[in-house]
């Protein structure tokens, strides 16, 4: 489960993964979010049985501005 530990070693007992909309082709740089948590779970879509990394969910929120700002590279 989601915990105040800021990865998760085993995600896939959490539920409800997606991936972006503006993820696509065949690059295989894709990453899924889980929805309904108090934190952000995000895992990369090729290891779904892999680590996920968990934000708050202010973080999150500021990651996703800064991205679509330019203020980071995509």
């Amino acid at each position: 489960m989601v915990t105040s530990r800021r990865s998760i070693a085993a995600p896939s007992p959490l539920t409800g993964w997606f991936k972006s909309s503006y993820s696509g082709g065949d690059q295989g740089e894709c990453l899924e979010v889980a929805h309904g948590y108090a934190t952000v779970p995000v895992r990369d879509s090729k290891a779904a049985d892999g680590p996920a990394v968990v934000f708050s969910a202010d973080g999150w929120s500021s990651f996703g501005t800064a991205l679509k700002s330019g203020h980071l590279s995509a």
